[in-house]
């Protein structure tokens, strides 16, 4: 969304009625990671912010928790039924009154720059939409098992963004997009319909930058790691029960982008994001159906994994499910436990070595 030139000069002002930045947290479950979610947000060097906290569930823990910090002023708390992530967050919203909005998980800690390096960019050019950036993985105990990681690296991000020069969306549809915690300007936020509860069959963080970039917002990323996400068994990306689902709202997130923009910018039907979102799909479609005895819709999935990318890894597990699948299965816990020894000892070393 372009500002109105007449309007331009005006965004370079300050504007002190309103905060900056709003943060959007709903919070359920977490009453373990809340306040080291709240005092990472306190400690943010630039200050005019607010955060717009969500008990979403009516719990007196939760509501205790968040209200030893609504002394400050800039730390609002919203009670109300358990309506899921979009409807805590869009309550988080309505509630709002920041120039720019972003969401933030309940068990997620900023880096105390955040608001910092944001700001400077969004001051710098009063035309950009909307900000992203990198953060880092770490799993839940935070015990360096397996070790912290870049969130670019995870989804497979091949070059490091330019901060100086807007993203396109053919951008996105390669190399993915970024962090769920991003600032947007609110008039993008509505206009695209924000974290909307009536939209269940895309992933909403994903569909939201998806749709700004078609729309031709102004977007840049930023490659620092400004924030911390923990990877807890339970979350959507990890639980055995949950991660079909969650698989195939990402898929359908960018399914809808691609459906905007017909043919990517170097001419593929298809978008590398999307290719490898099915490769991971499919392997672990493949791993399933072996542990569960399944060995016809193990090898079927990992013909499919091949397809979408010609790789190794894919290779090796097609040839091993019609060569010896027991032996496979049998391997695969084995596997795991030493990759964790190898993942725990390393990141010990680490940590006594030093950067």
């Amino acid at each position: 969304m372009t500002s109105d030139p007449d309007a331009a000069p005006e965004a370079c002002v300050a504007d002190t009625t309103r905060p900056f930045l709003s943060f959007l947290m709903t919070a359920y479950g977490t009453e373990r990671f809340v306040a080291a979610t709240i005092e990472s947000v306190l400690s943010q060097t630039r200050t005019d912010w607010e955060l717009i906290a969500v008990d979403n569930g009516g719990s007196d823990e939760m509501a205790e928790i968040i209200g030893r910090y609504t002394a400050d002023p800039r730390i609002v708390l919203v009670r109300q039924e358990n309506k899921g992530i979009r409807g805590g967050v869009t309550a988080a919203a309505d509630a709002a009154t920041g120039r720019f909005l972003c969401v933030l998980n309940s068990d997620d800690m900023l880096l105390p720059d955040y608001c910092e390096r944001v700001g400077a960019m969004i001051d710098a050019d009063p035309d950009i939409d909307a900000v992203g950036c990198d953060g880092e993985l770490f799993y839940d105990p935070d015990d360096g098992t397996p070790p912290p990681k870049s969130y670019f690296a995870s989804i497979g991000r091949r070059s490091v963004p330019d901060p100086s020069r807007a993203v396109t969306l053919g951008e996105f549809l390669d190399e993915g997009v970024p962090l769920y915690i991003g600032a947007f300007r609110r008039e993008v936020w509505d206009a695209h319909r924000g974290f909307d509860p009536a939209t269940t069959d895309v992933e909403p963080d994903v569909a939201l930058w998806l749709s700004a970039a078609a729309a031709g917002d102004h977007i840049r990323v930023l490659p620092d790691r400004l924030a911390r996400m923990r990877l807890r068994p339970d979350s959507a990306s990890r639980h055995p029960t949950r991660i079909d689902d969650f698989q195939v709202r990402l898929l359908r997130s960018f399914q809808l982008a691609l459906a905007q923009q017909p043919h990517s910018h170097n001419g593929s039907p298809e978008s590398r994001a999307l290719r490898g979102l099915r490769y991971e799909h499919n392997l672990r479609r493949a791993r399933c159906s072996l542990l569960a005895g399944d060995v016809s819709t193990a090898r079927s999935a990992a013909r499919d994994a091949y397809r979408e990318r010609h790789t190794l890894r894919a290779a090796v597990v097609v040839a091993a499910l019609h060569i010896s699948p027991d032996t496979l299965r049998r391997v695969h816990p084995v596997k795991n436990t030493a990759q964790h020894t190898i993942d725990r000892a390393r990141w010990h070393i680490s940590r006594a070595v030093g950067p």
